[in-house]
């Protein structure tokens, strides 16, 4: 055999070298980033061209519009509900809380029978199902912003120091408790060291509720007393303690006796009532619904 016959057909290619590889990719790397740039830039020139076009300004408002009307669609809707309704804004009944309300003289010993045998245990079972409401009795002077209390000034100041802690703190679980704490001790109101050592045990700021009582000269704390004896006036309360449920007179305590108390006056009593008033708001709330 020749020697020209023994030569392969396809003759060996060096093999490229790691470093050869490398700057082939760079370079057609760099290639694509070009391409890639060009394509993106003559589409924004197309675009932009595009876009004052006729047609393609037809095309924008039509599609801004759309978007527009996505958008406002629902709340037109809305407003043209509201303006067409010839409902009234509330019904007449709701599932709301149930009014619960004791009117006390903070030195009256039947308050605090009242509130430690029948209010406060009724409330660790129900406080989430009421509203509830501590207001006082005493007489407003005409013409004037003084209030007079049955048991003189020093339980007017009383009143004035549960208002405040009420009106600081308006969660039951902490101004009924002070309150409760007060009334345990009702012959020493209005004691300093009681009030600070009832608003000790129930997380209530003293000097908060001093400034209440000081402010102004006094004229704060006394309003708050003469708006709440007001109150008392005006649903016809004169006894203390009187339980009031859904804005009716519901039970009173008053010379170490229950009296006018048609549904009891135990405390599985008052819960009971308030379930059913519960329910009842509920049920009528469920019906009014059911019938629009």
């Amino acid at each position: 055999m020749s020697e020209i016959e023994k030569q392969p057909l396809i003759e060996d290619q060096p093999k490229p070298t790691l470093e050869d590889l490398r700057s082939k990719w760079n370079e057609a790397r760099a290639n694509l980033q070009a391409a890639a740039q060009d394509l993106f830039t003559a589409r924004r020139e197309y675009e932009r061209a595009w876009s004052h076009t006729t047609r393609g300004r037809i095309t924008i408002a039509a599609f801004c519009i759309f978007i527009i009307t996505i958008f406002l669609l629902p709340l037109g809707g809305l407003v043209l509900l509201g303006l067409m309704d010839d409902e009234p804004e509330t019904y007449e009944y709701l599932p709301r809380r149930v009014p619960l309300e004791a009117h006390i003289m903070s030195k009256c010993p039947d308050a605090r029978d009242c509130l430690h045998d029948l209010v406060l245990p009724a409330m660790v079972n129900v406080s989430n199902l009421v509203d509830f409401k501590l207001s006082y009795i005493g007489k407003t002077i005409e013409d004037d912003d003084g209030v007079v209390c049955m048991h003189g000034p020093s339980e007017c100041l009383g009143n004035s120091i549960e208002l405040c802690a009420a009106h600081l703190y308006p969660n039951p679980r902490i101004h009924l408790g002070f309150t409760m704490c007060m009334s345990r001790n009702y012959s020493e109101i209005p004691s300093e060291d009681l009030a600070k050592d009832c608003a000790l045990e129930h997380g209530i700021d003293f000097e908060k509720l001093n400034h209440c009582l000081s402010v102004d000269d006094g004229a704060y704390s006394r309003n708050l007393l003469k708006k709440s004896v007001q109150r008392s006036a005006e649903k016809g309360v004169t006894k203390s303690c009187t339980v009031r449920v859904d804005d009716k007179n519901w039970c009173i305590r008053d010379g170490g006796k229950w009296t006018n108390c048609e549904n009891g006056h135990e405390v599985k009593d008052l819960i009971e009532e308030i379930y059913d008033l519960r329910w009842k708001h509920s049920s009528a709330y469920e019906a009014k619904i059911g019938s629009n």
